[in-house]
């Protein structure tokens, strides 16, 4: 790596500790990490949704939920490389829970006759009226750190926004469940 050059952002291998540093930086008051994570919940079940839709295509509708876990599997190995155990542990039903919402019969096969045309642009108007609300949120709360340094490893661009969107479940859990000192209005 050439000197001053960021290093790769990859989501395999990533020093928690500093990127959460980094999520406080830009989201230390509470409200916005509540707003984030109803907007992350909305974004999980539109894509869970479109998943389970598509996977339906090639097995049962009803086994097409327990397909999408097993396909996330990887997801969850690359955060129990990189989680603390108790952020894990509480981060994994949360993934699995929106999956599991659609294992609830009769959604399969209800999903299984959303026409496909149709589908594909509600979950993007899911997805990008979430994304949308995330970035009204800090309009309302607007504090944020010194982000000088962050800046400076964690370039801008579609690397960290992939990080950033792998690892933003965990992150807000972190600060939600076991960072109540670090909450301010």
């Amino acid at each position: 790596m050439a000197p001053g050059a960021a290093p790769r952002l990859n989501p395999f291998r990533v020093n928690f500790r500093e990127l959460y540093e980094r999520h406080l930086a830009r989201h230390s008051q509470y409200g916005i990490n509540v707003l984030h994570l109803v907007a992350v919940v909305g974004m999980y079940l539109a894509w869970f949704a479109l998943a389970v839709r598509v996977l339906g295509l090639v097995v049962s509708p009803a086994n097409a939920p327990w397909l999408l876990l097993a396909i996330l599997t990887p997801y969850f190995l690359a955060l129990a490389l990189n989680l603390p155990p108790r952020l894990l542990a509480a981060a994994a039903p949360c993934m699995a829970a929106p999956v599991a919402v659609f294992a609830v019969p009769p959604l399969p096969e209800g999903l299984a006759r959303v026409p496909l045309w149709l589908m594909v642009p509600l979950t993007l108007a899911v997805a990008v009226g979430c994304h949308k609300f995330q970035l009204w949120s800090h309009k309302i709360y607007d504090r944020a750190g010194d982000m000088t340094e962050f800046n400076k490893k964690y370039k801008k661009g579609k690397a960290l926004f992939a990080l950033l969107a792998f690892y933003e479940l965990p992150l807000l859990l972190n600060y939600l469940l076991f960072d109540r000192k670090s909450w301010s209005s």
